[in-house]
Parts: structure tokens; sequence; C-alpha cells
């Protein structure tokens, strides 16, 4: 899931874990650990592109690594919180979080007028943190180095748990299999699950921490955020039931199917079944009238790579895709892989920017291939434009 749902979450799962001993310090450090397995980011600073896609979601994402986090950033922040300095990593740690999250939304592409907005708001927190924090006063923490633990392993634990709900998929048994859970019933954002967990934080925040009304509204976010949960896997169930009906309608054989919501909605839906030499896909929105899928077919075009039944990048864009992959040339002559497990955003499959996760590779001298660029999401110049005919099929045919 995106970033601010990760934060939101890791936040009530630790407010549910130990807000009854520290207070909003729970939505804190929550945040924190709930940001925590995404920092595998940062390794496209260090490594190629292909190493950090497949790095991604990987061993920070893992059962074992929630295990070894919580093992080590438990008793470190219990004793800084024992330290006379307390109060000043707090004041930094909280300045870090809220800066991780209004930078990239001021350096975003929204209009101008919310960027002014964000601005203020972020002004505002930072300076309310600020006042709080400046001064040693009590705020010195009763838990445990034992509730520490606790707090940071669930708080890290259920981020990988929650993405493998997504299409992107999750390496939950790193390091001893690469294997990508993925339910494919989820976007990877989607402010309808967001939404209530960040409402009922705002409302529990302003709560004392002895008041027990605190975890009520906690678990009625977190309630209503698993029952949302819970109705996109039925809904999953009923588009597949409605992909499968319009296969056997039209006489379709195929080796294997999926279904993958589109960004930020659960309505609109890109259905794609796989054949010996070819994809049949459509888009199905719940709003349709007619209950089938309009398909298109499209060439997996394979052939095209002729690449060293060993060649790294080849084989590496094969396991991230888990062989749900097309091959297309570019207007400019050079190849592009396709993912297809994301679909397109406008339902074209001719359109070489229209593809969500798509892959610019070129072969070498020595038969190999090497990968060129790398894009998620539509052009920024065309951004509009796609969101809008994304919009526009969401409302049904």
């Amino acid at each position: 899931m995106d970033s601010l749902t990760q934060i939101a979450l890791g936040a009530a799962v630790a407010e549910l874990t130990l807000g009854k001993k520290i207070g909003n310090k729970s939505i804190l450090w929550g945040a924190i650990a709930g940001t925590i397995p995404d920092l595998d980011v940062l390794s496209k600073a260090f490594v190629d592109p292909l190493d950090a896609l497949a790095f991604h979601r990987g061993f920070s994402h893992s059962f074992l690594f929630a295990f070894l986090a919580a093992a080590g950033l438990g008793p470190l922040v219990h004793w800084i919180y024992k330290s006379k300095h307390h109060h000043r990593i707090a004041l930094f740690c909280w300045c870090s979080l809220f800066l991780a999250i209004g930078i990239p939304i001021l350096l975003s592409s929204i209009g101008l007028l919310f960027k002014v907005l964000a601005g203020i708001f972020l002004a505002l927190i930072l300076y309310s943190v600020y006042n709080k924090y400046r001064s040693p006063r009590s705020i010195q923490s009763e838990a445990t180095r034992w509730d520490w633990t606790k707090l940071f392993f669930w708080a890290i634990v259920t981020h990988p748990i929650l993405d493998c709900f997504t299409t992107y998929g999750t390496q939950l048994f790193q390091p001893f299999s690469d294997y990508r859970v993925s339910f494919n019933n989820i976007s990877v954002a989607d402010p309808l699950y967001t939404i209530p967990l960040i409402i009922c934080l705002f409302l529990m925040s302003r709560k004392l921490k002895t008041d027990d009304k605190r975890r009520m509204i906690m678990w009625i976010g977190i309630l209503i955020s698993s029952a949302y949960m819970l109705f996109t896997i039925w809904n999953k169930s009923r588009i597949n039931s409605v992909f499968e009906k319009t296969l056997q309608a039209e006489n379709i054989e195929y080796k294997r199917y999926m279904t993958s919501p589109s960004i930020l909605n659960n309505v609109l839906w890109f259905c794609l079944a796989e054949r010996e030499n070819d994809y049949v896909f459509g888009l199905y929105s719940v709003f349709d009238k007619k209950k089938e899928v309009q398909l298109e077919t499209l060439d997996k075009n394979w052939n095209f790579l002729d690449a060293q039944k060993d060649d790294k990048v080849i084989n590496t864009l094969r396991w991230f895709s888990n062989d749900y992959y097309a091959v297309m040339i570019r207007r400019d002559g050079s190849l592009q892989i396709n993912d297809m497990r994301f679909g397109t955003f406008d339902g074209s499959a001719k359109n070489e920017e229209s593809y969500i996760f798509r892959f610019g590779v070129a072969r070498k001298s020595d038969g190999s291939y090497v990968l060129t660029d790398e894009q998620a999401g539509p052009p920024n110049d065309k951004r509009a434009d796609i969101f809008k005919v994304l919009w526009e099929r969401i409302k049904g045919i």
C-alpha cells in the first residue's frame, strides 16, 4: 500500500498495543515503524534499477525482518526514553516524520492552492510539536523494554501483511524464498481503506491516554478499514465470476487468469487471461450495464526478445511480473516489456505510455539485455487526460 496508509496503520496498531501507557507517543513510533519496511526504496541510490526492483518488498517485508527489527528497535527506544535527552530525540523524530510526509506533497504536481494549504498545515503542526518537545518536561515513558518490542513488531509486521492484498506482491518468506504473496483484491492506494484510519487517529489523539474512549475510537477505525478490506475480497470474487462467465460464453480456452483493481478504487477492474501466444483482457466496472467483460486480444511477442535462457534482466522482469508480460516495439524502435498484471490506465493496449508498469530494454552486442528505463504511472504531461478517461470508465458503460 502507499506510504500514508502504512503510516496510519502502523500508528493505529501501536495505539492498540501501547497507547494506554504512552499516549500519543504511540502515534509517532507506530508511524515510524510502519514506514521502516519501505525504506528499502533507498536501495536505488546504491544499486542499479533492476536490483532495486527485485529488492523492494523483499527482506524488509518479511516475517524474519519484523522479528529482528523489533528485537533491536524496542530496546533502543526504551533506552532513549531513559536518557536525559529524550525530548530532543522525540522532537527530531516528530519533525522528520512530518517532513517526510509533507515534502513529497509540496513537490508533487497538485495545484498551487493545495500546496499552499498543505504548507500552512505542515507549518502549524511542526510549530505545535516544537512547543511541546523543546524542553525536558515530564514526557518520560512508562513502557518496558518488552512493551516497546511488541509495539515495533506489530507495527512492522502488519505492513507486509497489508501489502499482500495488492497486486505488487510481497516476499514474506525472505531470505528462504523469493515467492511474492499477492491476493490482488485492493489497489496499492485506496482512500476508502485509509481515510477511516486517519479520521479515527485524529479523534483518538484528542483524548487522554487514560480515557477508555481512545481504544474504542481506534478499534472503530480498524474495524471499518478491515470491513472494507473484506468487501474488496468479496467484490473480487464477483468480478472473477463475471470474467469466467465471459470467457466461457466466448468459448475462450486459457491457461490461467487474474483480476486486479485499478488505481484509487475497487470499482473498475482489469481482467486478464493468458493463452499460449497472447492475452485476452478487458476492463469491467461494477456500474457496467452488462455483466460481461468487453475483451481485446494482445500478442505476447515474447519472440521479440530472443533472449539467452539465463539472461538476468529478462529473468528478473519475468519473475517480477509472474510471467504476465508482453513485449512491444516503441515508436522509436526500441523494445518495451509491459507488466500485464497492472494493465493500462485507459484500457488501450496500443499506446506504449498507457501501461502502468513498463520497462525499456536493449540488446547488447554479446546477446544479453540491459534495462534502459523503468516507468510507473502515466507521463506527467498526460496524467490529467488519462485520469479523466479512467474516471469516465469507472462510471460504467
